[in-house]
């Protein structure tokens, strides 16, 4: 019993630690880092017509709803670009289906290959945590459809607010299936703690630089 409500404890300073840490953070490295904001707004104006940001629907702590936010990387007629290729590529159609992604995806602009590539398309995602949506690390923020590839997991994925990085992040990212996805992001809701936010927070400099 004392055992139980000291780790209780434990968690209660944990997660107290972590939200303080979210908040100062994110509006720290908004503040520093606003003119690398303005250059990679002012470069994707110029590479293609379209906003600059790319906003999206997730499912966020307790199944709420949330606008994420990350910077546009794709051309703005995307949604026709991918239904073409679908249609007249089965290996592509297949590669789709099973992560959700494309290795060499023509949607992509030439500025949103980069900041793909250094995962500066989602910096703006420090709005999200400042909000109070997301958080530094976490599991991915997902989107309505996949909430049934989680099945009977989504309930306990969903306690917890989505991730700008995460273990998916730092353990292959595009290279990764989804179902390996899926079994990272109920691996860290199960595990996490002070200590693996560390050292996936270490592990995401590492992928960003390297």
């Amino acid at each position: 019993m004392i055992k139980n409500s000291k780790k209780k404890k434990t968690f209660k300073i944990y997660k107290l630690i972590k939200n303080l840490c979210d908040l100062l953070f994110s509006l720290l490295f908004l503040i520093t880092f606003l003119p690398l904001f303005l250059i990679i707004s002012l470069l994707i104006k110029l590479s293609s017509r379209g906003p600059i940001f790319f906003i999206q629907k997730r499912i966020g702590k307790n199944n709420i709803v949330f606008k994420c936010i990350k910077f546009r990387t794709m051309y703005p007629e995307a949604k026709d670009i991918m239904e073409n290729i679908l249609m007249k590529d089965k290996n592509l159609k297949k590669e789709f289906e099973e992560t959700h992604k494309l290795k060499n995806d023509p949607r992509i602009t030439s500025i949103g290959k980069l900041l793909r590539k250094t995962s500066l398309d989602e910096l703006p995602q420090f709005i999200n945590v400042l909000k109070g949506e997301m958080s530094i690390v976490g599991p991915r923020p997902i989107v309505k459809d996949e909430k049934k590839k989680y099945g009977k997991n989504l309930k306990k994925v969903l306690t917890i607010k989505p991730g700008i990085t995460g273990l998916w992040q730092v353990s292959g990212r595009n290279n990764l299936t989804y179902k390996k996805r899926i079994m990272l992001d109920i691996n860290y809701v199960k595990n996490y703690n002070l200590v693996m936010d560390l050292r996936i927070l270490i592990r995401t400099f590492g992928v960003v630089l390297f």
